[in-house]
């Protein structure tokens, strides 16, 4: 089994844990140079908020968006867009990354702006 193939098993395993509780999930997907975060209704149909590095607002005041820094000014934006549209709990889903770094990073910044985990 590959890295990738692990990767996915362990979000699967963590996924329909969540499903089972029909939480409202915030998503986190990274690559090297961007990191992406959505707020997914808890039957999983619908997309409430999502925000990115690949978005002009973050883009334009980072030098480098595949870094920690980037990663935290995501996890502010998507607080505040959640609180915004009625989400103040959610369930976290590291898509199966391990929770250090720029996941952390993104947790962390959500957490002290509001979001409950």
């Amino acid at each position: 089994m590959d890295k990738k193939q692990s990767r996915m098993k362990r979000a699967l395993k963590l996924r329909s844990k969540i499903k089972s509780l029909s939480a409202t999930r915030l998503s986190v997907h990274k690559t090297a140079l961007h990191i992406y975060a959505q707020i997914i209704s808890g039957d999983g149909a619908k997309t409430i908020v999502s925000a990115s590095t690949n978005q002009d607002s973050i883009k334009s005041t980072l030098k480098y968006t595949g870094n920690v820094e980037a990663a935290t000014m995501v996890g502010k934006l998507i607080a505040e867009k959640a609180i915004a549209a009625g989400v103040t709990e959610v369930a976290f889903d590291r898509s199966g990354f391990k929770y250090h770094g720029r996941v952390k990073a993104l947790a962390d910044a959500a957490r002290e702006a509001g979001l409950k985990f």
